[in-house]
């Protein structure tokens, strides 16, 4: 990147230092942290709480895209996020992002208070996505993901997974510039989990740099994923170390905002990150 990304008034200096967008799943369901905030007021608290922390961007979901997941209606998903980015709107200040697939949701959220679609199909479930994403002047996340929730993990196959990915994120970039959406509002994200093997997720993180070609912002979302629990032997409430260590092995090969459930901690390893990369802050010169 070699420019600020801009929308709206507002401005992620993402050349100057990495950026975290900390996850509140609004589900009962989700893999890592459905259940927790299902309420509206625990995902209100948990949203100030990451204020507080030290995010940059705020992804609010009211659907899980865990592996094996159902779709729910879209009056459900509304109500459930809804609310939530209405009055996070009005107790923080960071941009809110709609992590979903439904149009109807992501212009119910707009209205709310949110500034970000975070869209893991790239654009291609619903077809009004992009003329709302383009009207509004939002930026948006282009995810790849190979084939569904439902199905995605029913052993993906490619033959050159950086190769693949690369080629569809370009692809939907183009379909998103063609539908009207500023290149300079476009996020792209290789999607590590969606249709991805334990191989290709290490893989992809181990040539993130390739992504960073495209002159776009790259998102990297690897927060207590299974290939993590492979590793490491451990559960999806066990992987923070894990997830960390993925979080600076991304920062350290190109990654612009990593997607964390751990605010916390993952500002302060971006911190170090980016310190080591680029020489950043003051600190002890003892050492």
């Amino acid at each position: 990147m070699s420019h600020p990304f801009t929308w709206r008034g507002r401005n992620l200096d993402l050349d100057r230092r990495t950026h975290v967008m900390g996850v509140i799943n609004i589900t009962p369901d989700s893999f890592s942290d459905g259940g927790l905030y299902f309420s509206h007021s625990k995902a209100i608290e948990r949203g100030i709480q990451m204020a507080e922390e030290g995010v940059d961007i705020i992804d609010v979901g009211g659907e899980s895209t865990r592996p094996y997941s159902r779709r729910i209606p879209v009056s459900e998903e509304i109500e459930r996020v809804v609310p939530v980015i209405e009055a996070l709107s009005r107790k923080v200040h960071v941009p809110i992002s709609i992590d979903t697939i439904k149009a109807d949701v992501a212009r119910e959220a707009l209205s709310a208070g949110a500034s970000i679609i975070n869209d893991i199909t790239a654009l291609r479930f619903d077809p009004r996505m992009s003329a709302l994403a383009a009207e509004a002047e939002v930026p948006v996340v282009l995810m790849h993901m190979k084939g569904t929730p439902e199905d995605m993990q029913m052993n993906p196959v490619y033959e050159d997974v950086v190769t693949e990915v690369l080629l569809f994120l370009r692809e939907r970039t183009e379909y998103a510039e063609a539908s009207g959406i500023r290149r300079n509002l476009i996020i792209i994200d290789p999607g590590i989990g969606f249709g991805k093997s334990f191989d290709h997720n290490l893989t992809l993180i181990r040539n993130l740099k390739a992504f960073t070609s495209f002159g776009n912002p790259v998102l990297l979302g690897t927060s207590n994923k299974a290939f993590i629990g492979h590793i490491l032997k451990k559960g999806p409430g066990e992987r923070l170390t894990g997830t960390m260590a993925t979080v600076a092995a991304g920062v350290m090969n190109g990654a612009n905002i990593v997607r964390v459930h751990h605010v916390r901690e993952a500002v302060e390893t971006v911190k170090i990150i980016d310190a080591v990369l680029r020489g950043l802050g003051e600190g002890p010169r003892e050492g």
